[in-house]
């Protein structure tokens, strides 16, 4: 997957000077073996955070779109709960 565009989000400081989009992709209710292309989607779209949880069962598809996603893994946010 290619980046077609950037999306304009503002961002949000840690103490230690790093930042994180404050605007994330959220797949709640996103089936498991759609997760891949919708999170891809996400990501030409210029999303750089991905908002998960063990519990929407999808964690795996999410993997599989970050795999495919060609991103270096230092440009994005994967948050997820337990």
């Amino acid at each position: 997957m290619t980046t077609s565009q950037e999306l304009s989000t503002p961002t949000l400081a840690y103490n230690d000077g790093r930042t994180i989009p404050q605007l994330g992709f959220g797949v709640w209710q996103v089936e498991d073996q759609v997760a891949e292309v919708v999170v891809g989607q996400a990501f030409d779209a210029g999303y750089r955070h991905i908002d998960t949880a063990a519990i929407y069962g999808n964690e795996a598809g999410v993997g599989r779109a970050i795999a495919a996603s060609g991103l270096d893994r230092d440009d994005m946010f994967i948050t997820t709960k337990l």
